[in-house]
């Protein structure tokens, strides 16, 4: 306990000793309904002082207690095509984010806030380059970027070599929370596995018990992922993502003989069913 309150009291030092967080938000796939949602989550989750930033292309509907700051530049003519990372994200690397300085935690728009957010700033020095570790990935060491803490201007170097050759450095690391893995400054830090969990990986059950039994919450747990398609919302309905159906256990098993399923892979069919799992109502609102 006296080394993390060392770490933190030192972290914080370095931020006029407020704990920043921030996300960011283009377009219209989430708007203000999931950024005061989750500015809600870290205000329950946080112990003051803590500021909430969020960098957007519209302010339209926000929470007067968020800080709103235009997209910062990236100053790229075309951004990548085909991939499978959120290089966008690109804009946060750079010298400036509006007034912060110092350390700052970042918060994809579509986690669920299950504890308390302090203990991500318990670990490292403020200078440090601090990732969630990916959950899909055990043979290779890999950060996720949808929670990762960094100092303001960091990973500038990073924004630089992106801007050269957007295309190319897609192509070669894919995702981009594997280029900031390998070229962060200094190297990169990754918090501990059972902090950020993976709700798929993580919280539902395999099957055959995935039809018995809510998705499970662990108690270590600080922040649960959602990525690819399978939303907060979609696990409080029982729905399992976008192309997933609500229904009952029973039901859902009777669909494996129907031939219009759209899942064709049998097996994949009864894996992909999840209960509805009131714990995230519980975590995921304002």
């Amino acid at each position: 306990m006296v080394k993390k309150a060392a770490t933190m009291a030192s972290v914080l030092a370095a931020s006029g000793g407020v704990k920043q967080v921030i996300c960011i938000n283009w377009g219209t796939k989430y708007g203000a309904p999931f950024i005061n949602r989750l500015y809600a989550m870290v205000a329950r989750n946080i112990t003051p002082p803590f500021t909430f930033t969020c960098f957007t292309d519209s302010r339209d509907n926000l929470r007067a207690e968020i800080i709103c700051e235009d997209l910062p530049p990236l100053d790229v003519a075309k951004m990548p095509e085909n991939t499978k990372g959120i290089w966008p994200k690109a804009r946060l690397w750079g010298p400036k984010l509006g007034d912060l300085k110092g350390p700052v935690l970042f918060l994809d728009l579509d986690v669920v806030i299950v504890g308390s957010l302090d203990s991500f700033f318990e670990i490292g020095g403020p200078d440090d380059v601090v990732l969630a570790r990916n959950q899909t990935t055990p043979f290779e060491r890999l950060g996720q970027t949808s929670v990762f803490r960094f100092t303001v201007g960091k990973l500038e170097p990073l924004q630089h070599k992106f801007r050269a050759d957007p295309q190319g450095v897609a192509d070669e690391y894919e995702f981009e929370q594997r280029f900031v893995t390998r070229n962060a400054p200094g190297g990169a830090k990754l918090f501990p596995r059972r902090y950020v969990l993976h709700f798929r990986q993580d919280c539902r059950w395999p099957f055959p018990l995935n039809y018995w039994f809510v998705p499970r919450l662990p108690a270590d747990a600080r922040v649960v992922l959602f990525p690819r398609g399978l939303l907060p919302q979609h696990a409080i309905d029982g729905q399992y993502g976008y192309k997933g159906r609500a229904t009952a256990p029973l039901d859902h098993f009777r669909g494996l003989l129907s031939s219009d399923r759209r899942e064709k892979n049998p097996l994949r069919y009864l894996r992909h069913y999840i209960r509805p799992t009131p714990w995230v109502a519980e975590h995921w609102r304002e």
